[in-house]
């Protein structure tokens, strides 16, 4: 299986071009969203080429291929534009042997881990990347697409046959 995993688009259509175009030449199975679509959230500076509108488009017309868990800037009024649920809390995806745990990151994450027994816990929220392995687990933060922190490069993740890849938009 081969997953692209990203987070954080916060309502950058130019990011999210950018994301749809990684897509589309990588090839994954599916793309796994891990929340904060379309809002900017009020902490955040608006990001380059904001338009939500612009994102929608690029996002529904993949939706057969996008598993998404809701983010903390994500909400009921962004699921009604979106042809793809965007509402779960998390979701776990098994490859084989492999049990990935994923989700936004503002409630689960390395400092507050799920009491799943997955072998990855693959988390967004916090824009920066990460990889650590916990005592049972590993800990992934694939980054922000569109507002990157702690002089991070605009990121996602390339999954597959248990490895995880980063990579620069």
């Amino acid at each position: 299986m081969k997953l692209l995993i990203a987070s954080d688009i916060h309502g950058s259509e130019f990011y999210c071009q950018k994301l749809i175009e990684q897509y589309q030449k990588i090839k994954p199975n599916k793309m796994l969203l891990l929340g904060d679509i379309l809002y900017h959230g009020a902490r955040n500076n608006l990001p380059e080429g904001y338009n939500p509108k612009g994102v929608i488009k690029l996002l529904n017309g993949i939706a057969e291929n996008i598993i998404c868990v809701r983010g903390n800037c994500d909400s009921e009024v962004d699921q009604m534009v979106l042809d793809f649920d965007i509402m779960a809390d998390y979701t776990v995806i098994y490859d084989g042997k492999t049990c990935i745990y994923a989700t936004h990151g503002h409630k689960i994450n390395a400092d507050n881990p799920s009491k799943t027994a997955c072998d990855f816990l693959v988390c967004g929220h916090f824009h920066v990347p990460k990889n650590i392995k916990q005592e049972n687990f590993t800990y992934i933060n694939v980054g922000s697409v569109s507002l990157p922190k702690g002089n991070s490069s605009h990121s996602f993740v390339v999954y597959e046959n248990g490895n995880f890849e980063f990579k620069k938009l």
